[in-house]
């Protein structure tokens, strides 16, 4: 991760326009290519951003950020105050809310549930930006990435993206569909994965524990 303390200014050109006047900002380059300006206020929040993937391009006095999407970000430095950068672990290390952590295992467990005939092929499937909750199989046998959700809203899609992106360079894995899954799919996510092909599967806890339960009774 690359940090940059600066007083800036920066204007948007994408989906929508936008400008942001000079100030004081953190400037945050992470490993996967997103890059976010905070302000000192708003939580994680930044008030501008791109995520990856990127393309930065360093000149005098700017950075130029622009992706496959044809959206640009052009960061005016005026001055800087600091200019560090650090290698972070870019798995994720986190330990799921115990709603996502029991999904993983029941889906994992009853991926069918999700799909008719899918199969799991492994849990927590490493990518070289983290790793994906599912990796399956359909009865075609290609490739299915799973991201899980309590809640799904965008940045869950934009996660999924991102590791289906780089899935797609693993020659064993291609072609790689993704399947977006929680308990409630917000419609601004749901439409942002359709446009990207992404499935959404909206998950009910309760049957799946029911599903447990039977197989729990079965054996």
């Amino acid at each position: 991760m690359r940090l940059l303390v600066a007083r800036c200014s920066a204007t948007y050109e994408g989906r929508l326009s936008s400008t942001l006047s000079s100030a004081v900002r953190l400037v945050m380059v992470k490993a996967d290519g997103c890059v976010a300006i905070h302000a000192d206020v708003g939580a994680y929040k930044p008030v501008n951003w791109m995520n990856a993937p990127n393309t930065l391009t360093e000149g005098d006095g700017e950075w130029v950020v622009t992706n496959p999407k044809g959206e640009r970000l052009v960061i005016t430095l005026e001055e800087v105050f600091e200019d560090v950068a650090y290698e972070l672990d870019t798995d994720r290390g986190l330990t799921l809310d115990g709603v996502e952590k029991e999904l993983q295992e029941l889906l994992a467990e009853h991926p069918d549930q999700l799909e008719d005939g899918l199969a799991c092929v492994q849990r927590e499937f490493r990518t070289d930006l983290g790793p994906v909750d599912l990796l399956c199989r359909d009865p075609d046998g290609q490739a299915v990435a799973v991201e899980i959700k309590r809640i799904g809203e965008i940045d869950g899609v934009e996660q999924l993206s991102r590791y289906l992106e780089r899935m797609e360079r693993d020659p064993l894995l291609t072609p790689v569909r993704g399947i977006f899954a929680a308990t409630t799919i917000k419609p601004q996510a749901r439409v942002l994965a359709e446009s990207r092909g992404i499935r959404c599967a909206v998950v009910d806890l309760d049957r799946l524990r029911g599903a447990e339960d039977t197989n729990l009774r079965l054996f």
